[in-house]
C-alpha cells in the first residue's frame, strides 16, 4: 500500500503548493464575506450593487471550492487506504488514477498569474476596416465569444449593443462571469483579421476585414480605480435605437470621457439615465485599469493618452479564402478547423497564450 499512499501524498504537496499560489485561503476568506454580506436583507435595497456582489461570489467560489473539495478527497483517500487491505489495491488505483487526473486539468489554474486574472471579464467589440463586411465580422466573434462562454459554464449578459443599418453590429459590449473569466479571455485582447469571399460583395471577391476585441478586467468597487471628478466630462443625450418609446424620447443616454486619456465610454440600453451612468463608470473602470496594465503606470495618474487595444497590427488571422486557418500572431499556433473556432473552440489559442505568458 505503500506506492500509492506515496502518490496520494505527493498529490497533497502539489496541491498545498497550489493552494498558496493561488491564494485559496485569502479568497475562501472573501466567499465567506461575501455570503454574510448577501445574507443581510437590506443588501438588496441597492440591486445592482447586490447583483455586483452576487457575481463576485459565484466567480470565487467556482475557484476555490474545486480546489478544497479535491484536497478533502485526497486526505480522504489516503486515510481509506492506511485502513484497506491487498484485495482493495486495484480498486485504489483506478481511485489515485482519477485524483491525478482531476489535479492534473485543474493545475492549469496555476497558469493565472496576473494581478486580476481571477477576475470577471467585460469584452467590448468594435467594427474596423471594411465597412458591412467589418460589422458582420464583428457579430461573427460576437457569437464566437457567446458560444465560448457556453461551453465553459460561463454566464453571459450584453451590456451595450450596437446594430448596423444594412448586417452585423457596430459594436457589442458583453460581461463574462465565470471562474478566471478575465484570465482566459486575456489571450483575445486585440485585433482579429478576416479574410474571405464577400457574401455582400456583387463580384464576390476576397474581402479583408478588421474588428477590435478589448478585453476588460470587471472592477467591482470605485476604490479598485479611482478617478478624480475633474477628469471626467458626463453627456446625457437622447437614445436611439431599440429600446421602446421612453427611451427613444427622453435624455437617458450617458457619454462619459475620461479627459487626460481621451478614453469615451457611452451607453444607452437602460431606461434610467443613473444605471447607464452607473455602466458607464463600471466600463471606463475597467479601461483605464486595462490600459494601467498595457502601460506598466503606477497608477491611474500617471497614464498617457491612448486607447487601450490600438489598432497598430492584428493578433489573430482568420483565413477562409484561398484556404482555410486560423492562426494567432504571436503564439503561431493555429486551428484549420476555422468553423470550429467559430463556434467557441477557442481553448487552444487561449493555453498557448497562457504557457507562453509563463516564460516572458
Amino acid at each position: 500500500m505503500q506506492p500509492i499512499i506515496k502518490r496520494l501524498s505527493g498529490i497533497l504537496v502539489q496541491i498545498d503548493t497550489a493552494f498558496s499560489r493561488l491564494n485559496i485561503a485569502e479568497k475562501r476568506e472573501n466567499v465567506a464575506i461575501l455570503e454574510q454580506q448577501l445574507a443581510q436583507p437590506d443588501v438588496w435595497n441597492n440591486p445592482t450593487e447586490a447583483q455586483s456582489k452576487n457575481k463576485q461570489l459565484s466567480a470565487l467560489s467556482g475557484i476555490v471550492d474545486p480546489w478544497i473539495t479535491l484536497r478533502a478527497q485526497v486526505a480522504d483517500m489516503i486515510e481509506f487506504v492506511k485502513l484497506g487491505d491487498e484485495s482493495l489495491l486495484p480498486e485504489f488505483e483506478k481511485e489515485v488514477s482519477a485524483l491525478e487526473n482531476d489535479f492534473s486539468r485543474m493545475r492549469k489554474d496555476l497558469l493565472f498569474r496576473g494581478k486580476y486574472d481571477d477576475r470577471n471579464a467585460i469584452i467590448r467589440l468594435s467594427a474596423g476596416v471594411g465597412g458591412t463586411d467589418a460589422q458582420d465580422w464583428t457579430e461573427i466573434l460576437e457569437r464566437m465569444y457567446l458560444r465560448w462562454a457556453d461551453k465553459s459554464n460561463m454566464q453571459t449578459n450584453i451590456i451595450e449593443r450596437s446594430v448596423s443599418e444594412e448586417a452585423g453590429i457596430k459594436s457589442s459590449v458583453i460581461e463574462i462571469s465565470g471562474p478566471y473569466a478575465y484570465g482566459k479571455l486575456r489571450s483575445e485582447h486585440g485585433v482579429h483579421r478576416l479574410v474571405r469571399l464577400s457574401p455582400f460583395n456583387s463580384d464576390n471577391l476576397r474581402q479583408t476585414s478588421f474588428a477590435l476585441v478589448e478585453i476588460l478586467p470587471q472592477i467591482d468597487t470605485p476604490d479598485e480605480a479611482q478617478i478624480d471628478a475633474k477628469d471626467i466630462k458626463v453627456d446625457v443625450y437622447r437614445a436611439g435605437g431599440h429600446g421602446g418609446q421612453s427611451v427613444n424620447t427622453t435624455d437617458s443616454a450617458v457619454r462619459i470621457t475620461h479627459i487626460p486619456t481621451g478614453i469615451v465610454v457611452a451607453i444607452q440600453n437602460e431606461r434610467s439615465q443613473l444605471q447607464n451612468r452607473e455602466t458607464a463608470m463600471k466600463i471606463l473602470r475597467s479601461k483605464l485599469i486595462q490600459l494601467q496594465l498595457e502601460q506598466r503606470a503606477a497608477s491611474i495618474t500617471d497614464l498617457q493618452a491612448g486607447e487601450s487595444a490600438n489598432w497598430g497590427s492584428q493578433i489573430r488571422n482568420y483565413v477562409m479564402q484561398p484556404y482555410t486557418m486560423v492562426k494567432d500572431a504571436r503564439t503561431k499556433y493555429e486551428d484549420r478547423d476555422i468553423q470550429s473556432v467559430l463556434d467557441g473552440k477557442i481553448d487552444g489559442f487561449i493555453e498557448a497564450f497562457l504557457e507562453q505568458d509563463q516564460i516572458a
